[in-house]
């Protein structure tokens, strides 16, 4: 089947529309329609440990019944301060089937920062990970005059008493509930309504202050529900998680598992990605691009690496797959030669490069940013179609997605909007979306949530995009961050950022400056791992990577780069002066959000003078 077009997409409209009216009653669903079903997977030490929907019951029941033993009522809000790891689902879980709602909060969240966000959205207990997140809830104790109990994950190295509790007691005092009223949780699951609040999540604030958007039960049900309808998922499906779950993206990737019944391996340990993947053998993935430019670098090195005759091998199974993918894009069955062609490249390589994701990988998608279409398509010629979406925290994550299918999904596009979404572009191009996924608004915030929306209720998402003949979305930049050079042209950074990342495997971030100047330049990182390599073929093997980098050879490569770059842009939009920086950038060091979206105000501040460096003599260069 070729689709025409978004309008033509045939979908499940009883499935979308008779969803569940919350959260909770759609893991009671769930309960019942698969109890032997696979539902979660995690990791204990070496051992894959692996749960039942019904032992999954069996033990998230307990932790919901200790929230309400600690006095959580419906509609009152639960933090958790975590890393992604299986306890997060299960306190997730345990607080939607409580009838409370979940505060998300990332682990690598000051001190300050973390109190604000418990404190704004009024939690009342906290589920903290470790001793690290418990030292910062009680060194910020006198504000958070409501949260009434902190309830540790990981023990260890932390003074239990009053206020601070761990797992097994909250579990006593669930059991303890239970037996006393063995209807507790059911009574509080019935009394649920689609407009009942299921999260508080609030923005990684690229520029300010966090707002805590409002995420209803309906809002996320319907998430579920609208993948459900067009059919991309089955139980038959493996999902492996990684993402932070505290972002909007990890959560709802969630709610596909409970909502089509498939069994999801949760590991937030991004060090440990390729590792878990080749184990677990996932049969799809959601990733921000950052982790498919640094794989594709990497396996691209690998590829090339030893004899001319291997390298020359590889290039012709990518370019006979790249032939594939492209009319699998365009809708069209390839040709016998082709079908010929493909099945000898797969077998020498292509299969390989699928070997390391585990082998049964059907898609990915992905989210957050930006991805190169060049880069995409690489992975569609290996026969991992990467299924590129967009959303924000205020919808809910996801608001379009390309889909698996031939003719459906186009390189460069967010794919089409979900069935029951509507979008359009304003006048001055910015995307708007209108939905039963958009958040209800700004928790305490009413006149941000006022100006966020239209006055026939459109989001207003601060993207320019644009919609094709075919309904196909696409992204080119936030609207906050074109820029208009001293001459008067308009730049697009991202393109030009995300361009250069497909072209350089070196590259860790590339930041494209020139707001009111009077030529573009760059702040540029190197990824430590390849560029180390790089520097051994170089005679550099006992030097640093501050010495790498900062080397004439470096810049002498990357400068290659930028003129393979500039050779594909607009005259205005050329790199004229770049410089590469001493250290990458981190989430740690406050440069990346949680979601590894770029802070560029941070980091324009940090590199102050090196961008004051590359603009000396401004009209010279």
């Amino acid at each position: 089947m070729v689709l025409e077009n978004a309008q033509t997409e045939p979908y499940d409209r009883a499935r979308l529309e008779a969803r569940p009216q919350s959260v909770a009653h759609l893991l009671r669903e769930r309960f019942a329609a698969t109890p032997d079903g696979g539902a979660y997977q995690y990791f204990d030490h070496d051992d894959l440990i692996s749960l039942t929907w019904s032992e999954f019951a069996d033990q998230m029941r307990p932790w919901a019944a200790g929230l309400a033993a600690l006095g959580v009522e419906i509609g009152d809000r639960v933090a958790i301060i975590s890393t992604s790891r299986y306890e997060w689902v299960v306190a997730n879980w345990a607080i939607q089937y409580c009838g409370a709602a979940t505060t998300t909060v990332y682990p690598s969240s000051q001190a300050a920062d973390v109190a604000f966000i418990l404190s704004d959205s009024g939690s009342r207990v906290v589920f903290a990970e470790d001793a690290a997140q418990v030292a910062k809830l009680e060194s910020r104790r006198g504000a958070l005059a409501d949260v009434a109990k902190v309830v540790v994950i990981d023990s260890a190295g932390v003074e239990l008493g009053d206020w601070v509790i761990d797992l097994s007691q909250l579990v006593e005092l669930g059991r303890e509930a239970l037996e006393k009223d063995p209807g507790l949780l059911e009574a509080r699951v019935d009394a649920l309504t689609p407009d009942h609040l299921a999260t508080i999540i609030y923005t990684s604030g690229t520029t300010g202050t966090p707002k805590g958007a409002e995420i209803t039960h309906s809002a996320l049900v319907y998430e579920g529900a609208a993948i459900a309808s067009i059919g991309m998922l089955t139980e038959e499906d493996l999902q492996f998680l990684w993402l932070p779950l505290a972002h909007v993206f990890g959560n709802v990737l969630l709610i596909l598992g409970l909502t089509n019944g498939f069994p999801t391996c949760v590991d937030g340990r991004i060090d440990r990605i390729v590792e878990n993947m080749e184990r677990v053998k996932p049969t799809f993935m959601g990733a921000a691009p950052r982790i498919f430019e640094k794989a594709y670098a990497k396996i691209n090195a690998v590829l090339h690496e030893g004899s001319p005759v291997k390298a020359k091998l590889a290039d012709w199974a990518v370019g006979v797959g790249l032939q594939v993918a492209a009319a699998a894009e365009r809708g069209e069955a390839c040709s016998p030669v082709l079908t010929a062609q493909y099945a000898v490249a797969d077998k020498l390589v292509l299969s390989k490069i699928r070997a390391r994701f585990g082998g049964r990988i059907r898609f990915m998608i992905s989210g957050s940013a930006r991805l190169d279409p060049s880069l995409s398509r690489w992975f569609a010629a290996a026969g991992m179609l990467i299924c590129e979406g967009y959303g924000l925290t205020e919808t809910s994550a996801a608001t379009c997605v390309n889909r698996p299918w031939r003719g459906a999904h186009q390189h460069g596009t967010i794919g089409w909007p979900f069935p029951g979404t509507s979008v359009r572009i304003a006048e001055d191009g910015e995307l708007l979306v209108k939905g039963p996924g958009v958040m209800r608004g700004y928790h305490n915030q009413p006149e941000a949530t006022k100006e966020a929306f239209t006055a026939d209720g459109f989001f207003c998402t601060g993207d320019i995009g644009e919609i094709d003949s075919r309904g196909f979305v696409r992204i080119t930049d936030r609207k906050k961050d074109l820029f208009k050079t001293s001459g008067g042209k308009y730049i697009a950074p991202a393109l030009i950022e995300t361009r250069f990342k497909a072209i350089c495997p070196y590259v860790g971030q590339f930041i494209v400056l020139g707001s009111e100047r009077n030529f573009a330049a760059a702040l540029i990182t190197l990824d430590p791992e390849p560029i180390t390599a790089w520097a051994k073929t170089q005679g550099m093997e006992s030097a640093s990577y501050e010495e790498i980098v900062t080397s004439q050879e470096a810049r002498d490569l990357i400068a290659g780069y930028v003129d393979e770059l500039n050779s594909g842009l607009n005259r205005w939009e050329t790199i004229k002066r770049f410089t590469i920086l001493p250290r990458d950038l981190t989430i740690d060091d406050g440069d990346l959000t949680p979601s590894l979206k770029l802070r560029r105000r941070v980091v324009a501040e940090k590199f102050s003078d090196e961008i004051a460096e590359l603009y000396s003599g401004e009209g010279q260069a």
